[in-house]
Formats: C-alpha cells, structure tokens, sequence
C-alpha cells in the first residue's frame, strides 16, 4: 500500500442561501489544489455547476460521483488525482424524514484503496440520546451504512459528515460493527466551528475518517477551509494492517 494523503470536507457552509458559495467553493478548490491531498471527499456539492466550479479549479483531480437529476447524488462528491477503477452510489434505506432519502454513501475503487464518501442526516436538536427524534434515523443509517462497508475487499477509508459526535452509542456501536479504526484515535479535536452553532451548544467532533487495513501515520483537522466544517486530512503509510 503507497503512501496516501486523504482529505474530507462538508463544503456547504450556513445559511443555506446567501453564504457566498461561488467564492468559497473557488476558495476550497484552490487550496486543495495547492496541497499532497491525493485524494479529496467533499459533501454537499448539490449541483452540476458547483462541480464544474470546482473542477476547473482543482484541474489535477478527477471528480467521481454518481449523476442525478440535479447534480451529484447524496451530494456527495471524491476527487482524486488518480484515475479510479470504478464509482458506484448507493442509497440508505427508506426513511419517513424525507431529507434522509437523499443521503447514502459513495464508493470510489483506487488501485490500492476503497474510498467511501458519506452524509448522514443533521441532527437539528444537538441531543444524540437514544429517545431523540433524529436517533432511529441515525441507527437504521449506521446498520445499512455497516452493511455496506462489509461489501467491501481489501483496504478502505470511511470519510464524511456524519453528524453524531464521538460520546454517542451510536458512534461507538458502528465502530464495533464494522472493526473499523478512527484514524484520530481517541483525540479528535471538534470538526463544526463554533461560531456556526447557537448560543451555549458546545461544538463537537462529527465528522469522521475510519480505515480498515491502512496505516494511519498522521491525522490533523484543518480549520482554514472556507466552510463551516473543519477539514480532516489523514496520512496513510506504505504498508497496511
């Protein structure tokens, strides 16, 4: 297994209209254009013209997502500077909140590595305890979400906004699931910048890179992006586990 420098980032930003998306996207493309990312999983990119932004902008990157009616399914999009072998999307199960029909997971087949590309619904209320409203959907999200990665042969990557944070079972239950590994160990630092959340709610680590038989030589967060989520950017090394 090479040497891989993987990066994940939800680029969407609040408020949903009037948050300069044009600029930033051009802003979040430069620097990913200018930095050893071989590879780059980005969520929420809703729209065939923020790809081509982002894509005349990042020239040494392959965009992989799969097309649907109005732009990238899942809005769920992995550039790489290496050509991939395939890219298939596939859906979470049904849900009764509608905007959870939309989410899913996207896989991209690398020479030497599977990178998977997730969103999971947003957890408006801040309260990942089991009798909260948004905790069957997160659960069912997370079974199907392990099934998927079981699919899966050889060395994989897990990367995207999952919108739970580390001390929720939930996150701790699919870890034991899949037997995958957090590249950050037990000290990811928070991935939402504060000044996004309201008043008095504490901000935390939601989103995640998970690996199975990779060697993790280096995990950082990277608060620059312009974007209300903070950058992962793991170093993988030659070797696997």
């Amino acid at each position: 297994m090479p040497r891989l420098t993987i990066a994940s980032l939800n680029t969407r930003g609040t408020p949903f209209f009037g948050s300069a998306l044009r600029a930033r996207y051009t802003a979040i493309a430069d620097a990913f254009e200018a930095s050893d990312a071989d590879v780059v999983n980005l969520q929420e990119v809703h729209t065939y013209y923020h790809v081509r932004l982002l894509s005349r902008t990042m020239p040494s990157y392959r965009a992989n997502f799969r097309p649907s009616a109005a732009g990238p399914a899942g809005g769920l999009v992995t550039f790489s500077r290496q050509v991939a072998d395939g890219t298939s999307y596939r859906r979470f199960s049904r849900q009764p909140r509608l905007a959870s029909a939309l989410k899913g997971v996207l896989f991209t087949r690398l020479p030497d590595v599977t990178v998977l590309n997730t969103h999971l619904l947003a957890n408006r209320d801040g309260d990942w305890s089991a009798e909260n409203r948004y905790y069957p959907v997160h659960k069912s999200q997370l079974v199907t979400l392990t099934q998927y990665v079981e699919t899966v042969e050889g060395p994989v990557i897990l990367t995207g906004d999952f919108n739970i944070p580390r001390h929720s079972s939930l996150y701790r239950d699919f870890l034991q699931a899949t037997q995958l590994t957090d590249s950050f160990g037990d000290s990811c630092p928070p991935t939402f910048h504060q000044a996004y959340l309201p008043a008095g709610r504490p901000a935390h680590c939601i989103d995640f890179a998970l690996a199975a038989g990779l060697t993790v030589e280096s995990a950082e967060v990277d608060g620059t992006f312009a974007s209300d989520h903070l950058a992962l950017l793991v170093r993988t090394g030659e070797g696997s586990v």
